[in-house]
């Protein structure tokens, strides 16, 4: 069987994992449970290759528990059936599940009553965060864990092992190589070992150096699959980068969409942030991300790159208000209450009463314009800004004459 390398090296014992010194080592829970023989539902949240399920066929090889192995995208519900029945002749089997994020009601609703009674012990594997992403029903039935990204060190030492085992005879691999592997790697151990044995076989003499690696591969392995977590990370840490006018972080994280070619999310992040964020502090922001989205379209990459460094630089030193998303929220917070009260008469559709601003010095004139019930609510609070100070100089002079 052409079995990848990653899982030729799986350890067979959970002290032999690399990484995950939260979980596993002297007094840590995962190792204690292994010690005490004993095994609860689990699930494992995190990034590709760090390792999720070697720590969950590590603990099973362990124990000597029977175990058997679905996936909740691929496998159907009678695959899940076939599970049960056996557990149920067993006494007990372990499930492993990987991407448990995406098991569907059907599988759900068979394997609860399972889970409740112990029949199934469930170990699931997500990249997804599982308190936003995996039914409630499941939750509650599993202790859940986090699985840490691996450092550089980490990756190093699994690319040492890989070295020293049976699978790579006459290999020849130097320092530089073995490092510039791991920094590709982003974390991902996995990928890791990927590249390391493509490296190997792509060599007539199994010496593998920095040139081979680089035809083979000259990007970072970073965690940009749209359907996960890990994606809308970097969306998340783009905006709160500019909001907090960090430039140096706004340009990295802008970099990694760009590398992820997501034009598309870029724009829309830009134009929230914007408005959002920006606001009334630099009103002319608004306008010039517009220009950048023009020129970015009739660009293309790799040139659009450059228009929006520009704009991204600009964005993360702006002046910031959050006012205008702060008094729109806030306003529709008090219509959805369904207690704000009618349209004063005066400004009604064919209201005799109504008076005509522009008939007047300032074109400014005093009627009321909110309902009854909040006719002294304020929604709009100016931040402190030059043009929001300007504003206010309005604001007040309004109220000021109202008096």
């Amino acid at each position: 069987m052409n079995e990848p390398l990653a899982i030729k090296l799986r350890p067979k014992k959970v002290k032999d994992v690399i990484g995950q010194e939260h979980l596993i080592g002297k007094d840590k829970i995962i190792t204690n449970i292994v010690n005490n023989k004993k095994l609860f539902s689990m699930i494992f949240y995190g990034k590709p290759g760090v390792g999720k399920t070697t720590l969950a066929l590590a603990i099973i090889n362990e124990l000597g528990f029977k175990y058997r192995m679905l996936n909740a995208v691929i496998n159907a519900k009678k695959d899940f059936d076939v599970v049960i029945e056996e557990a149920k002749m067993y006494g007990n089997i372990v499930l492993v599940v990987d991407e448990i994020h995406r098991l569907n009601k059907d599988k759900q609703d068979i394997l609860l009553p399972y889970l409740e009674n112990g029949v199934i012990t469930l170990i699931g594997m997500t990249t997804s965060n599982p308190y936003h992403s995996i039914n409630p029903a499941i939750r509650s039935r599993c202790q859940i864990f986090e699985l840490k990204e691996l450092t550089n060190e980490h990756v190093v030492l699994g690319i040492k092992r890989a070295i020293k085992s049976e699978f790579l005879p006459n290999i020849k691999i130097d320092k530089k190589s073995i490092d510039y592997i791991a920094s590709l790697s982003n974390g991902d151990l996995r990928f890791a070992y990927n590249l390391l044995e493509m490296a190997y076989y792509s060599t007539s003499d199994f010496n593998i150096n920095l040139d081979v690696l680089k035809n083979i591969n000259s990007k970072p392995a970073f965690f940009h699959d749209k359907n996960e977590d890990g994606y809308y990370d970097v969306i998340s840490a783009f905006q709160k980068s500019i909001r907090g006018s960090d430039v140096n972080a706004s340009l990295y994280y802008l970099a990694r969409l760009i590398e992820a070619g997501d034009l598309d999310i870029i724009f829309r992040r830009m134009s929230v942030i914007a408005y959002e964020d920006i606001g009334l502090a630099n009103s002319s922001m608004g306008p010039k991300v517009d220009a950048c989205i023009n020129a970015c379209n009739r660009l293309g990459l790799p040139e659009a790159r450059i228009p929006l460094a520009a704009t991204v630089i600009e964005l993360a030193l702006s002046p910031k208000s959050n006012s205008a998303c702060m008094a729109i929220d806030d306003a529709l917070n008090v219509v959805r209450s369904g207690n704000s009260g009618n349209v004063p008469d005066n400004i009604k559709t064919t209201s005799p009463d109504y008076l005509y601003p522009h008939n007047y010095k300032g074109s400014w004139v005093k009627q009321q314009y909110l309902p009854d019930k909040i006719k002294n609510i304020k929604f709009y609070v100016p931040k402190n800004n030059k043009y929001e100070n300007m504003l206010k100089e309005v604001i007040d002079k309004i109220e000021r004459n109202s008096k």
